[in-house]
């Protein structure tokens, strides 16, 4: 688009980066880049660089084929820079944004220092206007500093080894996500939020407004398939509104059953604000929101009040030429269809904070998120405090997103290694848990999923035998939850920590299937699957032996009342690991029909019994 052009109308084909706060007036920095790599960390400003010998393709990693480089060598750090242009009317502010930078970030606006940020998965943004040229091309330079072999910095699946290995894949260093610019007004809305109330058919709307907010008031009105349900204007006080919004009744049949968000009728309102002085309107966005409540009650997940069974699949968020960053936003949608389509109702995204475009979609097509923070793997002093602030801003930047129902910390200890004999690892677990229940009380929190639990609302439990009879041994009626939760899980560890027992949570078998099919490569398993190029935690060496162990394994699963949901390890190939139901490039392994049909085998399980 041309620069910070006027859009026609707030378009959502247009893979507006922040799809929950939109403005007309933005620009996308993607695209080639100037590049070259500081290893010895021998440049201190853009100004100590003579030469630019490299050209990347931003948003995709330097590891990526996409990006131009391809290099997956260690590097410890890098430089980017581009020029852009920008239109200024005198009387607005630019704001440039970076969707996410791993690891550290500093940025120069022509030669002026505008920023720095440390976490790769969450985005940033500074006020660049007064760095702008008043005539002629701006440059935007970037370092980022991502030391391969650091341990103690949340990097979730990113290999610390020079070739992927066991479980872990190739490294995401550098910028990942968009980079946009943005024309607000002097005084503009800065944040919004979004807190349904189903009980009350009701919203709590938040905004922070930056600027000279004397004098100022925020209307909002909220529609549904073009029906007003609110048209209200609060005044903003010390920069702020935090109001409850009562929705109106559209005159539709049931309309409060209508009107809640669920996988199989995610309805969005759409809203739009205005931040006005008097009858002067300074900004403008359009947003969306939902009628969607998520909780448990004694062992049951529940979703509008209603229990409701988890069909989930677990997936990495990779690709094979972009790694980390989704190849466009068309790939990103087709990954929410794609588990759709196999039947499940809702994705945990394992180790990684996904791109709020994929959340778009999700909200929009209906798809549950379980989202999850990437993983330090040490337990330092330094580790935590990043760990807490990285995790504090995604969840800052998701809490809005309908499609979000649970939040996971931790996970099988990663970063805490001594649950059950440090207290230090212990105090983490539950720091992190009340501190997402503080950030967000809306939803359940698994304090440290797949064993070892203390501080969690959801008991998440990993158990990769493909025994079925085992399972079914191991989680059937005839098993009490005391047997159950005295017994060692594979890895010989304890599901519960002493001083922790089972309070009745819900129990979701959280990691389970990981059968590898590979259909570039069909050799033996050996003793230790991480010894083999391609792997699973089992192994099928044909089409119908691969169906016909999903399906058992599911229908084992979905049938055991002791569980109020599943998640199936996992939804695509991932580099070494062949125990997708999709290959890589996402073509399925059997017909989507056949997954689908053994997902669904037991749509009334549990639902239709509400």
């Amino acid at each position: 688009m041309t620069p910070l052009a006027d859009a026609a109308q707030f378009c959502d084909d247009e893979a507006y980066p922040r799809p929950q706060l939109r403005r007309a007036h933005w620009q996308s920095l993607d695209g080639p880049w100037r590049f070259v790599f500081d290893d010895e960390k021998q440049y201190a400003h853009p100004r100590d660089i003579e030469q630019w010998p490299l050209q990347i393709v931003v948003p995709f990693p330097i590891e990526s084929k996409r990006s131009g480089i391809g290099d997956r060598g260690f590097h410890k750090a890098c430089w980017y820079q581009r020029d852009f242009d920008v239109e200024s009317d005198g009387d607005s502010r630019v704001i440039l944004h970076f969707g996410a930078i791993d690891y550290a970030a500093k940025v120069w606006v022509n030669d002026h220092y505008v920023a720095s940020h440390e976490g790769g998965h969450t985005p940033f943004n500074a006020d660049v206007t007064e760095a702008l040229n008043a005539s002629g091309p701006n440059v935007v330079t970037v370092y980022v500093e991502d030391d391969p072999h650091e341990l103690n910095k949340p990097r979730g699946k990113q290999d610390w080894q020079l070739e992927p290995h066991s479980i872990w894949y190739p490294r995401t260093t550098g910028i990942w996500q968009t980079v946009w610019l943005e024309r607000v007004a002097r005084t503009h809305i800065q944040k919004i939020r979004w807190t349904p109330h189903v009980e009350g058919f009701a919203l709590t709307f938040e905004a922070r407004v930056n600027g000279d907010a004397d004098g100022t008031s925020i209307e909002v009105q909220i529609r549904h398939r073009g029906k007003l349900l609110a048209d209200d204007r609060y005044l903003v006080i010390d920069g702020e509104v935090d109001r409850r919004i009562i929705l109106s009744d559209p005159g539709i049949d049931d309309f409060r059953n209508e009107l809640l968000w669920s996988p199989q009728k995610p309805t969005l309102l759409d809203a739009t604000i205005r931040l006005k002085r008097g009858d002067t309107v300074l900004d403008e966005v359009r947003s969306y929101t939902a009628l969607r409540s998520v909780g448990t009650l004694r062992d049951r997940f529940m979703l509008n009040g209603r229990p409701f069974l988890l069909k989930l699949v677990l997936d990495q968020g990779y690709w094979t030429d972009t790694l980390l960053a989704a190849p466009d936003d068309a790939a990103l949608r087709r990954d929410v269809e794609l588990a759709k389509a196999m039947g499940f109702n809702g994705v945990r995204k394992h180790q990684k904070i996904e791109n709020p475009r994929y959340l778009y979609w999700a909200d929009r097509l209906g798809l549950l998120v379980w989202e999850e923070m990437p993983s330090c793997y040490r337990f330092t002093r330094t580790a935590i405090k990043r760990l807490v602030r990285e995790w504090a801003e995604a969840i800052e930047r998701d809490f809005s997103h309908p499609c979000i129902i649970t939040w996971v910390p931790f996970n099988e200890s990663w970063g805490v290694p001594e649950l059950t004999s440090v207290g230090a690892h212990q105090h983490a677990v539950a720091a992190l848990y009340h501190l997402t229940k503080t950030l967000d009380p809306t939803r359940p929190v698994i304090g440290n999923d797949g064993w070892e639990s203390s501080a969690t609302d959801i008991i998440g439990i990993h158990d990769y035998d493909a025994n079925v009879d085992h399972i079914r041994q191991r989680y059937g009626p005839e098993v009490s939850t005391e047997q159950l939760f005295d017994r060692r899980r594979p890895g010989g560890r304890i599901l519960t920590l002493d001083g922790f027992p089972h309070r009745g949570q819900p129990i979701v078998l959280t990691e389970f299937g990981g059968i590898a099919f590979d259909t570039r490569k069909l050799a033996p398993q050996p003793e230790s699957p991480h010894e083999s190029e391609v792997w699973g935690y089992s192994v099928a060496g044909a089409a119908d032996e691969f169906a016909r162990k999903f399906s058992d394994l599911i229908e084992a699963v979905t049938y055991t009342a002791l569980f109020s949901g599943y998640c199936y390890t996992q939804f695509a190939d991932t580099f070494q690991e062949a125990n997708g139901l999709l290959t890589e490039d996402r073509v399925p392994k059997i017909p989507l029909e056949q997954i689908r049909k053994a997902v669904e085998m037991s749509r009334t399980h549990i639902q239709g019994a509400a």
